[in-house]
Parts: structure tokens; C-alpha cells; sequence
């Protein structure tokens, strides 16, 4: 039963992290940073840098730069564009960490998973700024930012100290991805064709 405990409090870690790392990437390091530093969670050697002051203080800006550049409109879709080649593989990289201590192998199968994983909350939380994006108020983006920071900081608590509810909550989050972003995309395509219209109609025009 302890080993099952083990097994299942490492999963939820590496994979708690790789699905944070996609929605907020530096709050995740943060929160583990602090967690790690402060004595409260017992990190795998492989992660123990984060625990180090001086990722603290960097994870600890970058956060501070992206709470503010998360909430303006437009912003944050260029900034959530940037950072599809920085979660991602950060996600893949913490997932494989988190379990680098038990089997290389392991940590290679989780870092697959785990770049999957931060792929598909990354997709899911940009796709749905672009759409929050066509609406001229910015109270919606200050929502929506602020949300998410309070689901990764939630998230990762509750991986690291309920990990087989978190291991639950994360399989009911693939079966929204799978039938989400289908129609997100939809609605993405329809919006840029929209555009791409309105554009070719002025240009008319002006001809």
C-alpha cells in the first residue's frame, strides 16, 4: 500500500506540474520554489534548484511581469503565442524531473506525457484568451488571468497533498481537453476568417 502511495504521489506530482507549467509556468516554479525552500514538501533531487533563491527570485519576477501582462487584452494572446515554446517543454522537462530519482526510463515516458499534458492546457488557456479577446471590456481577461492563477496554485496543493483526488480532477480536465478544443478551434478559425473578410471588404473598397 505505501508503494502505491509512492507511485501515485510521484504521478500526481509530475504530472501536476507539467499541467500547471502550461496555464502559468512561473507561479508553478513559485509555489514549488517556496514550498521546497520552506521546508513544507520534500522535493526529488532533480528539482531541488527550484527550491535555490536565486530561482525564487527569478520565477518570482517572471510571475510579476506575467500578472500584469496576462490581464490586457491582445497582450496576452502575443504573450500566451511566446511562451508555446517555453511551457511546453518546461512542462516536459519538471514532469521527467519529478520522477528523474526513480528510472531514466521513467522520467522519459513522463517527460513525453508530461509535454502533452502542459501542450494541452497551454492550447486550452491561450485558445480560449483569443476568444475572450473579441470582447471590448477587459474585465473578462482579469477574470479569466486571475482564475487560472488561483486553479495552479489549487492545483498543485492539492497534488501534492491529495494526490489521488488530483489524479481524478486531472482525468475529468483530458476528457474536457478532448472535447474542448475541437470546438474551440472551430470557433478560432471562424474568428480569423471573419477577419481575413473584413480585411478583403475594405481593401475592395478602397480599390
Amino acid at each position: 500500500m505505501e508503494n502505491l502511495n509512492q507511485i501515485v504521489h510521484t504521478i500526481a506530482m509530475s504530472m501536476g506540474l507539467a499541467w500547471a507549467s502550461g496555464i502559468n509556468l512561473y507561479a508553478a516554479m513559485l509555489v514549488l520554489g517556496l514550498l521546497g525552500a520552506s521546508g513544507n514538501i520534500l522535493l526529488p533531487s532533480a528539482l531541488l534548484p527550484l527550491a535555490h533563491p536565486l530561482v525564487i527570485t527569478a520565477s518570482g519576477i517572471m510571475y510579476f511581469v506575467e500578472f500584469f501582462a496576462d490581464k490586457m487584452p491582445g497582450v496576452d494572446s502575443g504573450w500566451d503565442t511566446l511562451h508555446t515554446f517555453i511551457r511546453i517543454p518546461a512542462g516536459a522537462i519538471l514532469a521527467a524531473s519529478a520522477v528523474g530519482d526513480m528510472d531514466p526510463a521513467l522520467a522519459v515516458a513522463a517527460g513525453i506525457m508530461g509535454g502533452t499534458l502542459s501542450a494541452g492546457s497551454h492550447a486550452l488557456k491561450a485558445g480560449s484568451r483569443l476568444i475572450i479577446n473579441t470582447s471590448p471590456e477587459p474585465f473578462s481577461n482579469w477574470a479569466a488571468s486571475i482564475g487560472e492563477d488561483v486553479a495552479v496554485v489549487a492545483g498543485l496543493w492539492t497534488a501534492l497533498q491529495y494526490p489521488f483526488v488530483f489524479i481524478i480532477f486531472l482525468i475529468l480536465f483530458i476528457l474536457l481537453l478532448i472535447w474542448a478544443l475541437p470546438k474551440m478551434w472551430y470557433m478560432i478559425k471562424t474568428l480569423f476568417q471573419r477577419i481575413a473578410d473584413l480585411f478583403r471588404s475594405k481593401k475592395g473598397e478602397s480599390a
